[in-house]
């Protein structure tokens, strides 16, 4: 059978000419082959803006191509010699790259185009070129062609020297101004804005939203290329792009939060498999990458965690023989095929220039510098909330992309004025105003410079904290659960802030009442805060025992894993507190999944080793404990089977009458002489 066009799905980069081979036809089929394909190139929209001669040029050749296989469908047996079925193979491999190109051109960056037109036109002078070659090797006398077709066989051969073979001056002129714009720009030269409106209305870039799309393109365009050069000059075409879309157009018109993110309780919410989410932010991972120790993390939380001075595994307690981390590209294309079977966004989180790979030129930096300042010189002026809104999230996407635009925002003094815009005041009228300051917030709060600059702003954290506990939306609040948990990184403020009692209390609120996504982020702080001894003190005084029993059936793997990080840390007081889950560990022990079986053998080993006899009868009076600890010894992780086997062990102590000594040999933490009191 013919092969359709639908056979040939779209494309995000262009494949190579060795790309390309002819199909197994037959005679008949191939030549059926040819027409669809003809017929489609023919069909596609013509260029609007850039090498519009090369493509208008090319694709009609190839609509009177058209004609002849349609003539050669007619005669069968016209074209059945070697040499006719060598040249339609040759044919359809240059049909198809002529597709390919024209395809490319259309669906891609405007400005790389322009970059590149030069190298295009010479693409489409060599596709012209190979199509008049094998139309002149061609057997026109074997086909018994009519009269009419052969002559249009002439006529295309003839036309073999018209269009395509220079670049259009019209292109030429555009992409000379476009390199000296950021040449300008490289040297700190503002680029004139009746000039640069010029560019984009002959590019078709008229507005926001065609800008970020263009961005969008460019950003896979820095992907698809392997050359440092080539994506360095994307990367400037992306501050290019960004800078005119905020001086030209005025920003965009940010997203109205979605309904499940308003403050009311969702009934339901994704429940990501638990293999794809990180252990400390408990989270999806967007760039797993797996440690010494052989567990897997999200990039952007391990290197938070190893950059505050950690050493350790967070989920084995482990010392990392290295802090080299390997990315785990299995389950990252696991990850990815996952969201988009249930049509989640997935992108790689974090700092899209490590993503990118490419060095940020000097023009880049300096177009980032000059967005930041247009951006603040709006805000300056105490402007309307809508127009704040708007420069507001310019400024969250902007902090969203690399490490040098955080720096840049930063440096240019945004923090103050962001922190103004957390209040109540423009949160009542304008929520999605208090959502971009407090998400740019969080975004700033990656790079590590500026969690100083946030914590030695006036008002900044008692900002974050006013959101954390009456901001108007869901998505505000989950992201200052999420700055909280990024400024908490740094031992310090992890200190400073785990003393907060309002702190502990919001969190703690919004895990048990929020919305699937920023409880997720409440936990994550809060286990975050865990790791300081101190501050599991002011945990435990809040009620947080209490509060993980009460989302522990929704949110199992987070509540157990700090609740395990809390036992751990919290002493004899965290013990007492934890003795009434020892039968929520048991079910979670039988019912739960691996990851938090594993942790709550952990935690049940550590509550029944300090918490004396009456622990370890608690957990022995459960119908079929012991061969639950059995089976987890079985099929359970590495270290999930240690934990059960030293709670195996501590069971049959207790069943022997050796209660007294519950303490293992090599176990450093001891149990005082003086019987604690458990809750009855």
């Amino acid at each position: 059978m013919a092969v359709t066009p639908h056979a040939f799905p779209p494309r995000k980069r262009r494949p190579s000419a060795g790309a390309f081979v002819s199909p197994r036809l037959s005679d008949v089929e191939l030549v059926q082959s040819l027409v669809h394909l003809a017929q489609e190139i023919a069909s596609l929209s013509p260029f609007k803006y850039l090498l519009k001669s090369c493509s208008l040029f090319i694709a009609r050749r190839v609509n009177l191509l058209a004609v002849l296989f349609e003539e050669l469908l007619r005669k069968p047996a016209s074209y059945c010699s070697p040499s006719a079925v060598l040249c339609f193979q040759e044919m359809y491999i240059l049909l198809q790259r002529i597709k390919t190109l024209i395809e490319d051109c259309s669906n891609g960056s405007k400005m790389w185009l322009l970059s590149q037109v030069e190298l295009v036109s010479d693409s489409f002078r060599e596709l012209n070129a190979d199509l008049t070659t094998l139309l002149d090797v061609f057997p026109v006398g074997e086909a018994e062609l009519s009269d009419d077709v052969e002559e249009l066989v002439a006529l295309i051969k003839n036309r073999r020297s018209r269009g395509g073979s220079r670049v259009d001056p019209r292109d030429d002129d555009l992409r000379r101004e476009v390199l000296a714009m950021l040449d300008g720009i490289g040297r700190e030269v503002v680029p004139d804005q009746a000039k640069l409106a010029a560019v984009f209305e002959s590019l078709g870039l008229r507005d926001s939203s065609s800008c970020r799309e263009e961005m969008e393109s460019l950003e896979e365009e820095v992907q698809n290329q392997s050359e440092e050069k080539a994506k360095s000059q994307a990367i400037a075409l992306i501050g290019l792009v960004r800078y005119a879309k905020c001086v030209l157009y005025g920003g965009s018109t940010p997203p109205k939060p979605p309904a499940e993110f308003r403050l009311r309780k969702s009934s339901s919410s994704i429940a990501f498999p638990s293999d794809f989410r990180c252990p400390i932010t408990l989270d999806l991972m967007r760039d797993p990458v797996v440690v010494a120790t052989g567990q897997t993390y999200d990039r952007e939380s391990i290197t938070l965690w190893i950059q505050s001075g950690h050493n350790t595994c967070p989920k084995t307690g482990q010392t990392l023989a290295h802090s080299n981390l390997i990315p785990n590209r299995a389950l990252k294309n696991l990850i990815s095929l996952w969201c988009r079977e249930h049509r989640i966004p997935f992108e790689a989180s974090g700092d899209t220039s490590r993503a990118r790979g490419g060095a940020r030129s000097k023009a880049a930096i300096e177009a980032t510098k000059m967005t930041v300042s247009f951006l603040l010189r709006k805000l300056s002026g105490s402007p309307p909330a809508e127009v704040a809104d708007s420069v507001v999230y310019e400024l969250r996407v902007l902090a969203k992309s690399d490490s040098e635009s955080r720096a840049c925002i930063a440096e240019a003094g945004a923090i103050p004025q962001l922190v103004s815009y957390l209040g109540s005041d423009f949160a009542s009228e304008y929520p999605s105003l208090q959502v971009n300051a407090i998400t740019t917030i969080l975004n700033l709060s990656i790079l590590d410079t500026n969690k100083a600059r946030i914590m030695e702003t006036d008002g900044a954290l008692n900002g974050v904290i006013e959101v954390l506990r009456s901001g108007t939306t869901w998505e505000a609040k989950g992201n200052a659960a999420a700055a909280i948990f990024s400024l908490s990184s740094v031992r310090s403020y992890m200190k400073r802030i785990g003393r907060k009692t309002r702190v502990v209390k919001g969190l703690m609120d919004l895990a048990r009442d929020g919305h699937g996504g920023a409880r997720r982020d409440a936990l994550a702080a809060i286990l975050n805060l865990a790791g300081d001894r101190e501050a599991v003190g002011i945990l435990l005084e809040g009620g947080m025992v209490e509060m993980l029993c009460d989302v522990m059936g929704s949110l199992q793997e987070e509540a157990v894993t700090i609740l395990e990080a809390v036992v751990k840390r919290g002493g004899l007081v965290a013990v007492a507190a934890a003795y009434g889950t020892i039968r929520k560990l048991g079910t979670v022990l039988r019912e739960g999944s691996e990851r938090a079986r594993e942790s709550a053998a952990a935690t049940l080993v550590m509550i029944c080793r300090k918490g004396g006899s009456d622990a370890v009868a608690e957990l022995a009076s459960m119908p079929g404990i012991e061969r639950v600890i059995w089976e987890m010894m079985g099929t359970g992780t590495g270290r999930a089977k240690r934990k059960a086997a030293s709670l195996l062990r501590i069971l049959r102590r207790w069943a022997a009458g050796l209660d007294s000594d519950l303490v293992e040999s090599g176990y450093t933490t001891h149990v005082a002489p003086t019987r604690i009191m458990l809750p009855s």
